[in-house]
């Protein structure tokens, strides 16, 4: 791992470096992006830079220096020979006094860069008991503030699975804890609305705009009537579903191969969609 911390290379990793008193340290008080690293470029990194500023702004942190953001990312892959990898930007409310309350001091920035190591062919998923608030202050915003995300994940791991997924507060579909959710039903491609709470994914994005898909609302139990399933992230890609509930599913099914095919024709058209 190569770590950026507010300007300057770190050059133990491991060492201490942010502040106990840091607010997304103490409160979660602080955004992230997750890049992907494809032949040692960025993939898609002006759409995550303009992500973080929003969540940012929607958390009423300070604007984001993107031009900062940038070299930080420059600095962690120089030298790094990365295939693939993953880039975690984080970017939080800096020192502040105890509470909730912050403090006057300027904002922590923190790019760090490791090897990614890709994920299963196909997964299982599991839905929780416990709703996505759709209408919360952080509804469709990447914060670090993840401990229903830990739990959820915990949950799924404990049923055999390796993705949470979530309804909202009125029952209909939303996301996972790290990946937005496609479904065939009727032969037609459906994902739920921003409007249900989800994260506005920028694989989501990048596959509504590349493959034919229609955005919908829909109750949650749609999962147990779909024909097939699967999810999108920046370090899933494009990842098929064989069960979902104990429910076995084609993994891949028709669609589901033809939305791979088409990220894996699409992806390296442009590295910066």
């Amino acid at each position: 791992m190569r770590v950026w911390l507010d300007g300057r290379i770190l050059d133990d990793a491991d060492a201490p470096a942010v502040a106990v008193s840091d607010h997304g340290f103490t409160v979660g008080d602080g955004v992230f992006e997750a890049i992907k690293v494809v032949e040692g470029s960025p993939f898609a990194l002006t759409r995550h830079l303009e992500r973080l500023a929003r969540s940012a702004r929607g958390l009423g942190l300070p604007e984001v220096d993107q031009d900062a953001v940038r070299r930080g990312v420059a600095a962690v892959l120089a030298g790094e020979r990365l295939p693939a990898g993953r880039i975690r930007v984080t970017y939080t409310g800096g020192v502040a006094p105890m509470g909730s309350g912050r403090g006057d001091a300027p904002p922590t920035l923190v790019v760090a860069v490791d090897a990614l190591r890709p994920y299963e062919g196909a997964t299982a998923v599991v839905t929780v008991p416990w709703p996505r608030n759709e209408r919360g202050a952080l509804a469709g915003l990447k914060t670090t503030s993840y401990a229903e995300n830990v739990v959820a994940l915990a949950y799924a791991h404990e049923r055999g699975a390796t993705e949470a997924i979530f309804a909202n507060t009125g029952g209909q579909l939303c996301e996972g804890t790290g990946s937005n959710v496609f479904y065939v039903l009727d032969g037609e491609l459906r994902t739920p609305t921003l409007a249900s709470g989800c994260l506005a994914g920028i694989s989501r994005a990048l596959l509504l705009e590349w493959y034919d898909a229609r955005e919908v609302d829909a109750p949650v139990e749609v999962l147990g009537r779909a024909e097939e399933i699967f999810l999108v992230s920046t370090t899933r890609d494009v990842q098929p579903v064989r069960r979902c509930d104990g429910r076995e599913l084609p993994a891949p099914g028709p669609v589901t191969m033809q939305a791979m095919k088409t990220w894996a024709e699409r992806e390296p058209e442009d590295l910066d969609p």
